[in-house]
């Protein structure tokens, strides 16, 4: 028969399993993009940024010896099944955050999955003003409230978890917009968009600053995602004799519709946003010639980061070239992982954003800082060029 001590401890050793447990399993982390089709270069740059942080932070220890784990989610960039993911990712995977969507269309249905489950998702690329823009957000004032439990609820009802690691399209849209009228000097501008939430959303940001500084475009129109054949839009721009056009949408049809242009003698001036920060691009419109002159609005080149430098000679030596929202998802795993550790929670979304917050994040990208609503307090857009050789640098720095 088992003495009481020996029972006592028995009891002691069982009672705490459940500790021991959590305090030894993994972290879980989804990286939710379009891993499959016509966007799927993105989700790998998505992946390859999240996949080398993950693989570092364990070789260092992981999180108090907890490891990272990764689980790929395919959206396809396809909002229904952009939720179906979220779903999975929370209820199937139990995942403890996300980095992710791409595409803002699939983020912003995704984003109400996590923000009913209270899990933190932080999105390396989404720009639409909506992702974070939650219509049921509303800052609380709490002081009132004398219970404790309840006024902490409130204040944490303040943190948003859903999160950037990017700008917004009506700070690029500016951004854009201004260059266009002082630099380019462009007086007639024909403005064209995919339709999407991102590309519209973008188009119509650039073209909102516009119209404050006087300018109308000649041309608003849109085109759909998927198809390859614009020579009618084309037709259309010709006839508006515009000097400058500004896509908003991704690489998959401003390459094709850029083609088409200067196939049919159209010189003008092309612009467009950070849909286009991807080699594929250059694929996409049919080579170098095809892209040369090509001006973009993107984030100051995270590769020329400080903070970065080892990181990228790590891809480097790999083969792999960091370029677009690969550091991105590097920064993104960095916060999720400071988050954890600095909040001593490793699940609750709130608590986790509300840490980042008043806190901020040393990254590969330098320090980032967030206000309440997720949205990074500095943005840093510049406009690039593409080169004859198929490469984007700073405009300047060619």
């Amino acid at each position: 028969m088992q003495s009481w001590l020996g029972r006592l401890a028995l009891s002691l050793v069982l009672a705490s399993a459940p500790y021991l447990q959590a305090a030894g399993k993994e972290i879980v982390i989804g990286v939710a993009g379009p891993h499959t089709g016509a966007n799927a270069p993105f989700g790998l740059q998505l992946w390859k940024g999240a996949e080398l942080a993950a693989q570092q932070i364990n070789e260092a220890g992981g999180v108090d010896g907890r490891k990272l784990r990764l689980v790929k989610a395919d959206d396809a960039c396809v909002p229904a099944q952009a939720k179906s993911v979220a779903n999975k990712l929370v209820n199937t995977d139990a995942v403890n955050a996300v980095i992710g969507h791409f595409c803002s269309s699939s983020t912003i249905p995704a984003a109400s999955v996590y923000r009913e489950s209270d899990v933190l998702m932080i999105t390396p690329a989404s720009t639409n003003p909506r992702v974070t823009e939650d219509e049921n957000y509303k800052t609380k004032d709490c002081s009132a409230l004398t219970d404790a439990k309840k006024k902490e609820s409130c204040e944490l009802g303040n943190y948003s978890p859903i999160m950037r690691m990017c700008g917004r399209d009506d700070q690029q849209g500016v951004e854009a917009a201004e260059f266009i009228a002082t630099k380019l000097k462009a007086k007639r501008i024909a403005v064209i968009h995919d339709k999407d939430t991102y590309g519209q959303g973008l188009a119509d940001a650039m073209r909102a600053h516009l119209k404050t500084i006087g300018l109308e475009p000649v041309l608003y129109e849109g085109l759909t995602r998927g198809e390859k054949d614009f020579n009618a839009l084309v037709t259309k721009i010709k006839a508006t004799k515009a000097d400058a056009v500004y896509f908003g949408g991704l690489h998959s049809e401003a390459g094709p519709l850029l083609k088409q242009m200067r196939e049919q003698g159209l010189k003008s001036a092309f612009i467009s946003g950070d849909g286009i920060v991807s080699n594929d691009f250059v694929s996409a419109a049919g080579g170098e010639q095809f892209v040369s002159g090509v001006y973009m609005t993107f984030g100051a080149d995270p590769r020329k980061f400080p903070e970065g430098k080892k990181v990228v000679e790590t891809f480097r030596k790999t083969g792999y070239e960091p370029e677009g929202y690969t550091l991105y998802s590097y920064a993104a795993v960095q916060a999720i992982v400071a988050a954890i550790k600095g909040s001593g929670d490793d699940r609750d979304g709130h608590k986790l954003s509300k840490w980042l917050v008043e806190n901020g994040v040393n990254t590969v990208m330098g320090q980032a800082k967030w206000n309440p609503k997720g949205d990074l307090l500095k943005s840093g857009y510049v406009m690039y060029v593409w080169d004859q050789k198929g490469k984007y640098a700073e405009v300047g720095q060619l």
